[in-house]
């Protein structure tokens, strides 16, 4: 078997996050992840990305391994990568789907502490908030009050629905959502709530890999990934939108019942394109003002 090391060309490796001597993320999908010898080897079937063949990987040096379709791993690589603060997370295809247990990590609780004392004082709470909005709608947002503040918000996404949806060609009557029922509206609609679900969990990978605290939002309330749902939320207008409207746009002609196949196909297209999580990466610590070393600038 062929034998390399990874150069740092696949998925997010040009991203960084809040290590020092970390050098951002990798994908991995459709192989087979173990050690042997102490060492962390990836064996590929491959793919449009990797040859087939037996990587070594330098675990040492990677902040979170992204494990997408088709990929295995074995009891000691959980050990080994537990034992040196790399995260590990299975992933949608181009992360449209997250599904991982409590995070591991070790050294990574200054942002943590820097969100915590962001979000606990009520002024710097508004401020971030306002700087939210203001990347959002491209325009600033000088009240004080989080209740005004959103309700200029739906204003204005109101608005911004239409206009997206003229774009794509698609009817628009309305925002309609039935949080015990999505299904039951129109295409549109169902298509919205799908790119947001793909987006969310996009928007989970790199809350994760900052090491941010997810309950801690600064829009969203009440939630346990309150701050994941604002980050997702400041690409509504360039991404779940577009996405969303795009698939169901009159000269798409989706089959009945794969809709949200459609989306989640389209949306790990629109990821990589737009280079979509490590941009939420760099946006995190740029709210949070920290650098890649995890503290305060």
């Amino acid at each position: 078997m062929r034998s390399s090391l990874f150069a740092g060309r696949l998925g997010l490796a040009e991203s960084r996050i809040p290590h020092v001597d970390r050098h951002g993320l990798l994908w991995l999908s459709r192989g087979n992840l173990y050690v042997k010898d102490g060492t962390l080897y990836f064996r590929a079937a491959g793919n449009d990305e990797m040859e087939p063949g037996e990587y070594s990987i330098p675990y040492q040096t990677i902040s979170m391994i992204l494990m997408g379709p088709g990929s295995t791993v074995t009891h000691d690589v959980l050990r080994i990568l537990a034992n040196h603060g790399t995260l590990l997370a299975a992933v949608g295809e181009g992360g449209v789907k997250y599904y991982t247990a409590p995070p591991m990590g070790t050294g990574r609780s200054d942002v943590a502490r820097a969100h915590a004392r962001l979000w606990v004082d009520e002024d710097s709470r508004i401020r971030i908030a306002r700087r939210m909005y203001a990347f959002r709608f491209q325009s600033a947002f000088p009240h004080e009050d989080i209740s005004v503040l959103r309700g200029m918000e739906g204003a204005r996404l109101k608005e911004m629905y239409k206009i997206i949806a003229h774009q794509y060609g698609v009817r628009w009557s309305g925002r309609r959502y039935d949080r015990q029922n999505p299904e039951n509206t129109d295409l549109p609609n169902q298509a919205i709530n799908h790119a947001a679900t793909f987006v969310e969990a996009a928007a989970d990978i790199a809350v994760a890999a900052v090491g941010a605290l997810p309950p801690l939002g600064f829009i969203h309330e009440g939630s346990s990934n309150a701050f994941t749902l604002d980050i997702a939320d400041l690409y509504r207008a360039e991404i779940t939108l577009p996405l969303a409207f795009s698939v169901v746009s009159p000269k798409n002609n989706v089959p009945e019942g794969m809709l949200e196949r459609q989306i989640r196909y389209e949306a790990a297209r629109w990821f990589r394109k737009y280079k979509l999580i490590p941009r939420m990466i760099e946006k995190i610590k740029e709210l949070l003002y920290v650098t890649d070393s995890g503290g305060n600038p």
